[in-house]
């Protein structure tokens, strides 16, 4: 690689790093039809549903469809996160109001020893995370460079149709990834550059946001390449386990 030429500044390598796995993650979405966007892997997946058929209770969006939303919790996973902000000076009455849960919760967890519990968390469908990432992203622009007034989980009018979600969603990711773009070294360091209300960007240099923004998509997206494969797999799974057992 000729680096005579890359620009080695923080925004400069978070964008390429962003760059890199959008390209990867269009390529892998091509071919997304509906069945296999709304495919539950396993029992009890969240997914998106329409309202009326919601099955956990804090289940959102503005219109007919919804994305599921269990009783809020912190899980294992998010147990080193709890600590830093403590050890950061977040008080355990703003840590819990930041993660929606209880006083009790946060100190059960700063008090916890040895390794986390195993995660618990659902497994989320196709259809699920692109809409996490859908309403972040959207929520994100509008909380650090829009009128930061709409409740992002409001933003996003969530399609069961894959190639809708996906003619809606390059388009917000476009505009968050070229705005972003424009921020300044000194903007990167100002604390609550973004004020997105779910989260702890509020409390966090803008710089750390963005990582944070780019960590989210890049695990999401590596999700659901996964889910793609399971999917394209499930049929040839069944086949062999039919063959060992005749």
């Amino acid at each position: 690689m000729d680096t005579g030429t890359t620009r080695t500044d923080r925004l400069s390598v978070l964008l390429e790093q962003f760059d890199k796995a959008r390209e990867m993650a269009q390529v892998r979405l091509k071919g997304l039809g509906d069945e296999e966007y709304l495919w539950e892997p396993a029992p009890d997946c969240w997914s998106l549903r329409r309202r009326s058929e919601a099955v956990t209770p804090r289940a959102f969006g503005p219109g007919e469809w919804v994305l599921d939303l269990g009783a809020a919790d912190i899980p294992a996973s998010e147990y080193t996160e709890v600590a830093r902000q403590a050890a950061d000076g977040m008080t355990v009455a703003k840590i819990a109001d930041d993660w929606s849960v209880s006083v009790e919760r946060v100190e059960q967890i700063l008090a916890h020893e040895g390794e986390p519990e195993p995660d618990t968390t659902p497994i989320t469908t196709i259809a699920w995370r692109l809409g996490h990432l859908h309403f972040q992203f959207a929520g994100a622009w509008e909380w650090t460079f829009g009128e930061r007034r709409q409740d992002p989980k409001r933003m996003v009018d969530f399609s069961p149709s894959a190639a809708l979600t996906l003619e809606r969603f390059w388009p917000v990711i476009d505009r968050w990834r070229a705005t972003v773009a424009t921020v300044t070294e000194d903007q990167l360091d100002v604390v609550g550059f973004s004020q997105y209300p779910y989260g702890s960007d509020p409390d966090d240099p803008y710089v750390a946001v963005v990582a944070g923004a780019n960590l989210e998509f890049i695990h999401h997206m590596a999700e659901i390449a996964l889910l793609r494969d399971l999917w394209r797999a499930r049929g040839a799974g069944r086949g062999v386990r039919g063959a060992s057992e005749g």
